[in-house]
């Protein structure tokens, strides 16, 4: 909706009183859906700059305060701290190089080392000049997009060899309009060529495209002093760490955004990222997750409501905007045009349906299995327990409820139903979980320990330990944890715990590194989340950056360079401190090599494994592309041969399940859709856990001590 403060902005001549405001938001709007929004005549001349208030500046000033005397990273707010948010803040603003030239550039330069002093007594001045700068060049390339559409796509020149580089994060700033005006005009070539061979005609791609570049500039002209504000406080707090972040009030009502939207609508975590809405991680048992085709770092494009509603492109909104398209009714359904993680082509999207609905507790909840296995003639029964969350029913456990829910009193449970069947291994499988509950992460330990510490917290106030204060050792048998790059947190703390006391071999790769933790303060004006402590495992190592590293390590499709803690800039560095007394059970190193040998060997014999090596080098390829052909028949050829590999592979998959191959791309979007509806309510085990199982085996045949249910376990003080 277009305010009387948008209006008053870029027709400062305009008379806003009640009547005329109506009457010229009316004409506003009716110009901007004419034939050409460049018949405005939009310029720089016609825009207002944002300008700073007093209550945003007193702002300013608490959240130096506060990342100066909380944060856990001590860092003063210096010439050198100036620099690194001048530098964060033109990347957040234009990480790509698309808007500002280098002449803008350097008139930024006097602020370059002016900043800490400025921020620390409120002056906004800079910050607000700059994005007041940023704006002026999206507006112009904006119309300058919609001039090219006026002129008609039929001018574009698709037989022409040329290319357009698709990451300029690295490329040199612009020097000259005419250079700006070139790249901008392969843009649009890349977005009308990409529509051409999707199949829209000449007319539904020029509809498509303005409404997408005339939803952009509305946006732009409704931009407020409290976007400026917070973008350019978020540049500030996120040199401290990418976890510390400054809300708006606005933002600070929806802090809560990305859960509620877990609970009522698809059951993603969704972030900002530039002008788009990125994933970043399924809510376990959700909607999306159950559905299966949401990928983590799939950016968001455009959102349709039902089976057949019109996708509305929301390049450029804001989340809290997107958010609010992607809710509904329970049981309604909603379609996602996304551009898949690792897509270098940004036209180069596909469409998910999935059903809306409600998380439930319940089905968050730890669940098990029993696999049996063919051994040298006998049946070995190997239990697994999939972990998607470390939950709790806090409401419930404060009214005393004595049935309430959480994760250790479910696997506990889960535990002694699994003796009662009699396993001779147990699986835990933590692939894909994002934390929870710290307590529970701790608890959950003690299950598998008799007594001790499982991780340490440390704060400006030193380090805190905690520990496992029951000695009942509910399961002391053969172990294996999976883990993968989106397990994380309390996730860690267990795995690493597991690790640190010998209780069990940790397979997978990599996790995701998430060791810090933050609380969130309100302000006289929004709030701050600030990281204010950083977990360490019992040997000392923290679990920051580096995560957990399994004993045997599997490969993934999952881009360690796009997800992940170290993929993050400004993320906290890892460290160790002392380590605490524990209690090791045994030492995997003796046998580790024969363990990773016999994996191999398996592994190797595995056709899913060899398909899994196919997808990751197929996703390698496409990652490591740089620059997308804007001759139409050599893209088309490439399309092709893209969609052929990418059948190839689906077709492979279901194969070795034992399914029916598709026979195009389309069948297979049609079965796709038709799983929306139907999403499969119980995960199937996968031959990772499956292989899980053959390591407990082989570490029973090697009569390790994992397997020991004794009182008296071997005892390794590490101090």
């Amino acid at each position: 909706m277009m305010t009387k403060n948008t209006v008053s902005r870029f027709f400062p001549s305009l008379s806003l009183t009640r009547t005329s405001f109506i009457v010229s938001t009316w004409a506003f709007a009716a110009l901007l859906n004419s034939t050409s929004v460049s018949a405005l005549a939009l310029s720089a001349e016609d825009f207002q700059p944002l300008v700073p208030d007093k209550e945003q500046q007193a702002a300013s000033i608490h959240v130096s305060r506060q990342l100066l005397l909380s944060h856990y990273r001590k860092q003063p707010i210096d010439r050198v701290l100036s620099e690194r948010i001048f530098e964060n803040y033109l990347n957040a603003l234009d990480s790509q190089r698309i808007y500002f030239l280098a002449s803008d550039v350097e008139s930024f330069e006097p602020y370059r080392y002016r900043l800490d002093g400025a921020l620390k007594t409120g002056q906004l001045e800079p910050g607000f000049n700059i994005y007041n700068n940023y704006e002026k060049r999206v507006i112009e390339r904006l119309t300058y997009l919609l001039k090219m559409l006026d002129a008609g796509i039929d001018k574009l020149d698709f037989n022409k060899n040329e290319s357009l580089q698709t990451d300029r994060k690295d490329s040199p700033w612009l020097t000259t309009k005419e250079e700006m005006d070139d790249l901008w005009r392969k843009r649009l070539k890349s977005a009308v060529l990409s529509l051409k061979l999707s199949g829209k005609t000449d007319e539904e791609i020029m509809k498509t495209l303005r409404t997408r570049y005339e939803s952009q500039l509305n946006r732009v002209l409704q931009t407020r002093s409290e976007d400026a504000f917070q973008a350019y406080m978020n540049a500030f707090t996120g040199v401290y760490d990418p976890h510390t972040a400054y809300f708006s009030p606005r933002t600070s009502e929806n802090f809560n955004i990305n859960m509620s939207l877990s609970l009522e609508g698809i059951g993603a975590v969704l972030q900002s990222d530039n002008e788009y809405t990125k994933v970043l991680r399924m809510v376990p048992a959700g909607p999306a997750d159950k559905q299966g085709q949401l990928s983590p770092a799939d950016r968001i494009v455009g959102v349709g409501q039902g089976k057949t509603g019109e996708i509305v492109d929301v390049i450029g909104w804001r989340l809290d905007e997107v958010v609010d398209l992607i809710r509904g009714p329970k049981h309604s359904t909603v379609r996602l045009e996304v551009i898949p993680a690792g897509t270098k082509d940004e036209n180069q999207t596909k469409v998910i349906s999935i059903v809306r609905d409600k998380v439930k507790l319940e089905e968050q909840a730890a669940q098990s299995k029993v696999m049996e296995i063919e051994k040298d003639g006998m049946t070995k029964r190997i239990g697994v327990i999939d972990i998607p969350a470390f939950y709790a029913d806090f409401k419930a456990m404060q009214e005393g409820d004595p049935n309430y829910k959480s994760t250790t009193r479910d696997v506990k449970n889960l535990l002694k139903e699994l003796e009662t069947e009699g396993i001779d291994g147990l699986v835990i499988d933590l692939r894909n979980n994002g934390g929870g509950s710290l307590q529970e992460a701790n608890m959950l330990t003690g299950l598998f320990i008799k007594e001790g510490p499982t991780v340490q917290i440390r704060n400006s106030r030193g380090v805190d330990v905690l520990k496992d204060p029951d000695p009942e050792l509910v399961y002391g048998g053969p172990l294996v944890v999976l883990v993968n790059r989106m397990s994380a947190s309390a996730s860690e703390i267990f795995a690493g715990a597991i690790q640190d006391y010998g209780r069990g071999v940790i397979m997978g790769s990599q996790t995701f590194g998430k060791g810090t933790v933050q609380s969130v303060r309100s302000l006289n004006h929004g709030q701050i989340k600030i990281t204010q402590a950083k977990f360490y495992r019992v040997s000392g190592a923290s679990t920051q950056h580096k995560g957990v590293i399994p004993d045997i390590e599997l490969p993934s499709t999952i881009d360690k360079t796009e997800i992940g803690e170290d993929a993050l800039p400004e993320a906290l560095p890892w460290d160790a401190i002392e380590p605490v007394e524990h209690t090791k059970y045994t030492s995997t190193s003796d046998i580790l090599d024969q363990l990773k040998g016999r994996h191999e060997a398996r592994f190797n014999a595995t056709p899913e494994y060899k398909l899994l090596l196919e997808q990751i080098e197929f996703l390698k390829e496409r990652r490591e592309t740089t620059t997308l052909s804007l001759n139409a028949a050599e893209r088309e050829r490439l399309q092709q041969e893209l969609d052929k590999k990418q059948l190839e592979l689906i077709n492979k998959s279901r194969v070795i399940k034992g399914e029916k191959p598709f026979k195009t791309i389309e069948e297979k979007e049609e079965h796709d859709n038709e799983l929306a509806a139907n999403p499969k309510k119980d995960k199937e085990l996968d031959f990772v856990a499956k292989e899980g199982a053959e390591v407990i085996l082989d570490l029973i045949e090697f009569n390790q001590r994992f397997a020991t249910h004794s009182d008296n376990p071997a005892h390794y003080t590490l101090r």
